[in-house]
């Protein structure tokens, strides 16, 4: 078979066998959870572009021009794309402090790619410096690290200041820098450095460009992939319908063990899922469940957890890394809500926090002292504590509305790390074996729950949230059924969060020991 080469930096990660499928099926178009991804991305784009300066402010004592190139994406036709290129090298001919919309085609080990920095921002020397924008969380707080770090409103008029931060890693991030980087040094104007936005849009971070050279040489040199193998992404791909039937075709391991979780047995010569069932262990056992579609196994050991005189079960929601507009409590008999609709880092968000923690601490004192026992869950803590901590160190010692005031960040950490705050999850990790994930949507239906609508997921969730507060319009959705939608979904994982505890706590019937497969 053609080996087919990746164009761009988003080729480069998760399943290359979509290069294939690209030519194999023309016409099948992107996704809806594609195309919503493709907005928020545009969106990011033109929020930032929209912050960056156009002439110098009164006291800087610099030259400040600024050349806007119509803007182009991976979508576009050819046409565009070598248009967009030749006005880069005409705009970058002029050396203006900043460009926009700009085109690079490097070559990286024989193949030509090509990348889209989001900006590029001149040095005083004469060479540019990249800015890519990206939906990830680039950079977080850190007492022992720093970046240089300047203003999104300032990029090409101030100079980087050193701020505590340290540099988070996401490869297509790192991807796309490097072709940049070799794209700018490609007509001798690299600086070495590149700047990267994340999802705090009022600051670029400054790397080394070269650092991520040779990870993109690596990338590139992989080897074509010619037949399909199941990833997590692969679910929410417009190219499932078939490769799903090629991997079911051919018993392919990956419909167990997806990712690199096969690679070892692949190596033996073990590719089925039969020829891993056919085998004695632990890993045959749940290959054998998952022929059998069993979605969950009993370990051999099985210790029940305790269940407790006062219950809370709390889910959180958040939108990408801008904030937490949701926390949802349910205490066995109602649900709670503590939400903002009127935007995220401010004094709304503030308020339901402080709300939302008052009522988990004030439940847990009046238990206390009322001589109950009492235990707040949540399934799989890492968000959770996530958005606790981060909500803390933002709005420690804000006072509500309602006059309930905001933990701190200490009060958050003891609360933590106190016997009444239990994940969940690994509980069930500790009693369950999951053939095809140990997710909440995987187990609580096992324990007898359902969701109102269970086509709701995270991805989903975040377009729901644009619609709710007026990013965006849906002719089947408007901005108040979005928000209640949004509500029955938090309201669903903390009622399903129950269910799990207690089907676990009465010894999980029904469901099958290891031993036993």
């Amino acid at each position: 078979m053609e080996a087919i080469k990746p164009a761009t930096a988003k080729d480069l990660v998760g399943c290359r066998y979509k290069l294939r499928q690209r030519r194999r099926f023309p016409d099948v178009g992107p996704t809806n959870r594609s195309l919503r991804r493709s907005q928020r991305a545009d969106a990011a784009l033109a929020a930032v572009l929209a912050m960056l300066p156009r002439a110098a402010a009164i006291g800087d004592k610099v030259k400040f021009t600024r050349i806007d190139i119509p803007p182009t994406t991976s979508r576009s036709g050819d046409d565009e794309l070598f248009a967009a290129e030749a006005m880069t090298l005409e705009a970058l001919a002029h050396a203006p402090t900043l460009i926009t919309g700009a085109v690079l085609t490097p070559t990286v080990a024989g193949t030509v790619m090509r990348v889209h920095p989001d900006v590029l921002v001149a040095q005083p020397d004469g060479s540019y410096c990249p800015v890519i924008i990206s939906q990830h969380r680039v950079a977080e707080p850190a007492r022992k690290s720093t970046l240089p770090v300047v203003g999104t409103s300032r990029l090409g008029l101030a100079t980087a200041v050193t701020g505590h931060y340290r540099l988070r890693h996401h490869p297509i991030d790192g991807y796309r820098i490097a072709l940049a980087d070799l794209g700018l040094a490609e007509v001798g104007l690299s600086s070495g450095t590149a700047g990267c936005v994340g999802q705090d849009r009022s600051r670029v971070f400054f790397v080394d460009a070269c650092h991520y050279h040779r990870p993109l040489a690596k990338a590139v040199a992989q080897k074509a992939q010619l037949s399909p193998h199941r990833i997590k992404q692969c679910a929410g791909c417009r190219f499932w319908f078939d490769c799903e039937k090629q991997l079911k075709d051919s018993d392919d391991i990956s419909l167990f063990l997806p990712g690199d979780k096969a690679r070892a047995l692949k190596d033996k010569g073990i590719d089925t899922v039969s020829a891993l069932a056919g085998l004695s262990g632990q890993t045959a056992a749940l290959a054998r469940a998952y022929q059998a579609g069993i979605p969950v196994v009993r370990k051999k050991t099985f210790t029940p957890p305790v269940l407790h005189d006062v219950e809370l079960d709390i889910d959180v929601e958040s939108f990408l890394d801008r904030g937490a507009y949701l926390w949802g409590v349910f205490d066995g008999t109602t649900y709670h809500s503590y939400t903002t609709w009127d935007g995220l880092g401010g004094d709304a968000e503030a308020g339901a926090f402080a709300d939302f923690f008052h009522h988990i601490r004030s439940t847990v004192a009046a238990a206390r002292q009322a001589g109950q026992t009492v235990a707040v869950h949540c399934y799989a803590a890492g968000g959770e504590n996530h958005w606790l901590l981060s909500c803390a160190r933002r709005f420690g010692g804000y006072e509500s509305p309602g006059g309930n005031i905001a933990p701190t960040e200490r009060e958050v950490r003891e609360f933590i790390s106190s016997g009444v705050w239990i994940d969940v999850f690994a509980t069930v990790k500790n009693n369950l074996f999951g053939p095809f994930g140990l997710g909440l949507k995987h187990v609580a239906p096992v324990a007898g729950f359902t969701w109102p609508d269970d086509d709701i997921d995270g991805e989903v969730s975040l377009h729901y949230y644009r619609i709710a507060r007026g990013f965006v319009t849906d002719g089947e959705v408007c901005a108040t059924r979005a928000r209640q939608i949004l509500l029955d979904y938090n309201e669903g994982d903390t009622r399903a969060t129950r269910a799990v505890r207690h089907w676990l706590a009465a010894g999980a019937a029904d469901t099958p020991s290891i031993t036993a497969l």
